[in-house]
Parts: C-alpha cells; sequence; structure tokens
C-alpha cells in the first residue's frame, strides 16, 4: 500500500519510529547529526523528535556528550511482546528442558519479513556475548533457522524469496549463490531439518527444525549451535536431531 493514498497513515508517527530504528548493535550511541544521516529527515524534523522521544521516555540523553541511546522503555515494551505471544510460553519451557540434557545452546528463531529474529537464546558456556542476546535480526536466506521455516511454504514463495530476499557476507564461507541456497532449502522440505556450517560463524554448526502451525507451515524455527572443531556434520546429526525435532514438534506455532 502506498502511504500517500492512506488515510490512516500517521507520518508523524513513522518519522518517530525512523528514529528509533536508527538504533542498532553498530549504533548504540547517536549524535543530532548521525540521526540525521542514518534516518535521511532533515536536521529540524530530527530535533523534533529526538526531543520528544527523550521527554517521553524512549531514548535517554547524556547531558555531556548529548548523544541518544535507547532507555529502558525499550525493555518494557520487549516484557509486552513476551508476555503477547504464545510461542514463547510454549517454547521456553521446552529450550530449557533441551538446554539442560544437551549443555549446547539452543535457540527460538521467528520469521521477521524478510530476516530471523532470535525471541528466545539459552546460552551454553561457549556462547560469546552477540549470539547471546535476543531480538538479533539477520538475513532469513543466510540461516539454517531461516531456510527451515521457507521451506514449508510453497514452490513459488521459496522461488521468489529466494530471488529478492537480502543476503550477508558474514564469513569467507557464507554461501551467497541464491540456487544453491533454493537447493539447500527444498533438501530441507525433504529432510525436516537444515544442517549449515560456517555461516554466521566460522567453525559453527547449526541445525534448525521447524516450529510448524496448524496450517503445516512454520513462522518459528529451534535452532542449535555446535562447535564445528567438537562434532562434524554427521555426528551432529546422530547425537541431536531425534531430540531437536521432539522439541519443535511440542511447540506448536
Amino acid at each position: 500500500m502506498e502511504t500517500k493514498k492512506d488515510s490512516l497513515y500517521a507520518s508523524t508517527l513513522a518519522r518517530g519510529l525512523q528514529i528509533l530504528r536508527a538504533f542498532d548493535e553498530s549504533h548504540v550511541a547517536l549524535s543530532l547529526t548521525d540521526l540525521v544521516e542514518r534516518t535521511g529527515l532533515e536536521k529540524s524534523a530530527v530535533q523534533r523528535m529526538a526531543h520528544t522521544l527523550h521527554v517521553e521516555g524512549m531514548l535517554d540523553r547524556d547531558p555531556k556528550s548529548r548523544l541518544y541511546r535507547p532507555s529502558h522503555a525499550w525493555l518494557e515494551l520487549a516484557y509486552a511482546y513476551y508476555w503477547s505471544d504464545p510461542v514463547i510460553a510454549r517454547a521456553l519451557p521446552k529450550l530449557i528442558e533441551f538446554s539442560r540434557a544437551w549443555g549446547e545452546t539452543v535457540n527460538l528463531a521467528q520469521i521477521s519479513d524478510d530476516h530471523i529474529i532470535y525471541s528466545l537464546r539459552l546460552p551454553n558456556q561457549r556462547t560469546h556475548f552477540a549470539a547471546s542476546v535476543v531480538g538479533r535480526r539477520l538475513p532469513a536466506l543466510n540461516t539454517a533457522s531461516g531456510r527451515v521455516m521457507l521451506s514449508t511454504r510453497s514452490d513459488e514463495d521459496i522461488d521468489q524469496a529466494c530471488a529478492r530476499w537480502p543476503l550477508l557476507q558474514v564469513t569467507g564461507k557464507t554461501l551467497m549463490d541464491r540456487c544453491e541456497i533454493a537447493r539447500s532449502i527444498r533438501l530441507a522440505r525433504e529432510d525436516g531439518y537444515c544442517i549449515t556450517r560456517d555461516q554466521m560463524l566460522l567453525n559453527e554448526i547449526s541445525l534448525a527444525a521447524p516450529v510448524r502451525g496448524t496450517d503445516g507451515q512454520a513462522h518459528a524455527a529451534v535452532q542449535i549451535s555446535i562447535s564445528g572443531i567438537a562434532f562434524n556434520e554427521n555426528q551432529v546429526l546422530e547425537k541431536f536431531l531425534p531430540n531437536l525435532l521432539d522439541t519443535a514438534a511440542g511447540i506448536l506455532g
């Protein structure tokens, strides 16, 4: 829908959301100049929006540096989201059970447009900080979770996603061939799981199983990250796959 033709579209609110979306893991504290550059909005509009968001408690502002950063209100919104999504409530005890039994990093990923977002993360002792924080977004096509969720969709949906969705080269071995990615997704449909290696982190094996809804499509996936130094792909499948599939099947999406 074109926003100019949408009589219900609040452009002022949209600009305020642009300000909030300017913050990410690489941009945690921003000046007015930074916000102008990242949003493309006029400086006067950015100044009004940032001030309003600060007054309303959505942004903190350092009195010395004058840099803005997300406030605790963002955590309150995340807290509300957790209570609003029934999949989270069903998944958490299952993931805790899996984590305790196997001692490996286990995540719940959900599809978010053309990305996945990690909504639950239970790390082990080897997990680095970035891989333990909920809310991280990654291109769906580059991840085992995204591919296994796509595998539950129609051929037409898969073809369109593989042609149009973004890719991100994270390691030297990240798969960037869209035809190969499409083949990987269709293989995941046959197998009922997806396994990748070295895609987001070198020497990391990622194994994901779909959490299917009543319509058969998956909007979530259970994913584990295993050391590629300690295991090879066949060992990962033999040791973890049956229980991962049981865990995913126990969470009705």
